[in-house]
């Protein structure tokens, strides 16, 4: 068995023989093993013990095991206590979410304190298994049919290769002690449900039901890998054409890997697969997708936008932390389309700069007659997001002197009679 280890901590590349690591130390059969496995193998370790105070008398007995078997085998050891209810209560989270925040918060900054590589947890084959089945019951997506991975940052798992009885026979031979967390026996929690109802009823139908699981998680795993760097060109892109979609011939699966990075959830990558064009679905992350004509796009949900009063010229900060000057020049007309250039006799102040509502109309620079303001962003070809944060200057008798970056008013245009401009020229920053 120690063989087993250590090709696996080989093969997956997971410790070094000049390292120190810290092993989470509970006290169960899994972590005892795993202290002795590394021990044996000459790695340098410390061991590092979480009290939550969770069990009564039970908790201070796993304690000093803990403290008891490292003073006997000569290994350094950490402990920490937790007030883990307290911590729940307040953060509004379950009690095992709070036992795992305290827990890994913890090792994490031991870990920086004595200059560990790593930190080393006891999870063995039968919990990647069991993570599987909950997966799978609760419904998921190729990612979470793979189980529980060897490294994920600086959290080792050098035991995924043997099981839960190969651990206790190990411990047998050994004659080494261990304590039993009560909570384990009890069927109530769905981990222990599969664990102790679900995989023995599999093993009836075929005994290697554990090693067969754990095999296609491996080998799903794999495929995975694959997938990862097919993904790696649209990963954190904020738009995602749709002949990509199609390059890749699997047009949902990779919508969602691509969406679901953004709090977005599978039954709404469903809809969005047959939303008409213009639909926007919001996700739990505070983000926006937009199905626009020939992509997808996404962005951060739009924050209120405070109307902003221009009394005089001037410089005037906007709350989207742009910035729009107000000047008064010689005639002239502007070309770009961020400036723009009003007969300033024609326009009363005090303008108003706010975002274009429902209804907005203007008599576009050329024209004689009046257009929607829907109309001529359609027009100019802005997606639904555009739309939303577009902008405009409105004057003091409710003229729209300007829809920003598309097109001024007629009615304040600069002709020959000119003697004074307005120029309005707003700065993206």
């Amino acid at each position: 068995m120690l063989s087993k280890v250590k090709d696996y901590i080989k093969q997956h590349n997971l410790l070094n023989s000049n390292d120190l690591y810290i092993v989470a130390l509970s006290g169960g059969a899994d972590s005892v093993a795993l202290l002795l496995f590394l021990d044996e193998m000459g790695y340098q370790v410390h061991a590092a013990h979480c009290n939550f105070h969770l069990r009564g008398a039970e908790s201070d007995r796993d304690e000093a095991f803990c403290e008891s078997l490292c003073l006997q085998k000569n290994i350094p050891f950490h402990r920490i206590h937790f007030d883990t209810l307290t911590y729940a209560e307040t953060h509004h989270v379950s009690v095992e979410m709070a036992a795992r925040e305290l827990r890994y918060g913890y090792f994490e900054q031991l870990r920086k304190d004595i200059g560990a590589s790593g930190i080393c947890v006891a999870h063995h084959r039968d919990d990647s298994v069991e993570t599987v089945l909950l997966n799978l019951i609760r419904g998921t997506g190729l990612r979470g049919l793979t189980g529980i991975q060897p490294r994920k940052g600086y959290i080792l798992r050098p035991l995924l290769c043997v099981s839960r009885q190969e651990i206790e026979q190990y411990l047998q031979v050994k004659g080494q002690s261990y304590v039993t967390d009560s909570t384990n026996l009890v069927a109530e929690v769905q981990r222990n449900v599969v664990r102790l109802k679900v995989l023995p009823l599999l093993e009836t139908i075929n005994p290697a039901v554990a090693d067969n699981i754990q095999r296609t998680a491996e080998n799903l795993t794999e495929a995975q890998s694959v997938l990862d760097v097919v993904f790696e060109n649209i990963r954190n892109a904020k738009i995602l054409e749709y002949r990509e979609l199609e390059r890749f011939g699997s047009r949902e699966y990779i919508l969602y890997e691509w969406a679901k990075q953004y709090g977005f959830n599978g039954s709404q990558v469903k809809d969005m697969l047959t939303a008409e064009t213009g639909s926007v679905f919001s996700s739990s992350m505070g983000y926006d997708l937009l199905v626009d004509r020939d992509r997808y796009a996404v962005e951060l949900s739009l924050k209120p936008f405070k109307n902003v009063r221009i009394p005089e010229v001037g410089n005037y900060v906007l709350p989207n932390d742009n910035k729009l000057s107000v000047v008064k020049c010689a005639p002239n007309i502007s070309k770009d389309c961020n400036k723009a250039t009003l007969d300033a006799h024609k326009v009363v102040f005090p303008l108003t700069v706010r975002r274009v509502e429902k209804g907005d109309w203007m008599i576009p620079y050329g024209m004689q007659g009046r257009k929607l303001l829907s109309d001529l962003m359609t027009d100019n070809k802005l997606s639904v997001f555009d739309k939303r944060r577009q902008l405009v200057v409105v004057d003091a008798q409710g003229v729209i002197v300007w829809a920003v970056g598309l097109r001024t008013d007629n009615r304040c245009r600069v002709d020959a009679d000119t003697q004074e401009v307005l120029e309005l020229h707003y700065f993206l920053l």
